[in-house]
């Protein structure tokens, strides 16, 4: 997870990780769009989502995989990792995900793709709401 609640570090980790929310979303947008209309630039379109998506989902990942090795023994160490292996999983089937969308115009999207890009999608999603669903980070005023 990022750093405290309410630093710098936790507004920059919140930065990096909306955009892999954002670009694969949009590359499954894309992706279904392709298979509706056969317009060869949805897999363009696509393709660049997806390679955005993994520049910072690798920033993701480092933070991540610091805040993991930095705060393993301190409380909240079974968090820290679950949320490492999603985020991880993400970007390993992302990466998967740009090498497949490389492929030629049909071939790059068909089953296969669509299937990526649901997962790394959900991936994102997921990785999203472990770190900002928790009641704690809710501050209360009174």
């Amino acid at each position: 997870m990022p750093a405290r609640r309410g630093s710098a570090g936790s507004a920059l980790h919140g930065i990096a990780l909306s955009f892999p929310v954002a670009l694969f979303s949009l590359g499954l947008a894309c992706d279904i769009a392709y298979l509706r209309t056969a317009e060869i630039q949805w897999t363009n379109f696509a393709s660049w989502a997806i390679a955005g998506a993994l520049v910072f989902g690798g920033i993701v990942l480092a933070v991540a995989l610091l805040a993991c090795l930095m705060r393993m023994r301190r409380p909240g160490g079974a968090r820290r990792l679950a949320y490492l292996v999603v985020v991880a999983a993400m970007f390993a089937l992302g990466l998967v995900n740009a090498f497949h969308h490389a492929r030629d115009a049909w071939s790059s999207v068909g089953t296969a793709g669509l299937a990526l890009s649901i997962v790394t999608t959900l991936l994102a999603l997921g990785a999203a709401w472990m770190t900002y669903s928790r009641p704690a980070s809710w501050e209360i005023v009174r």
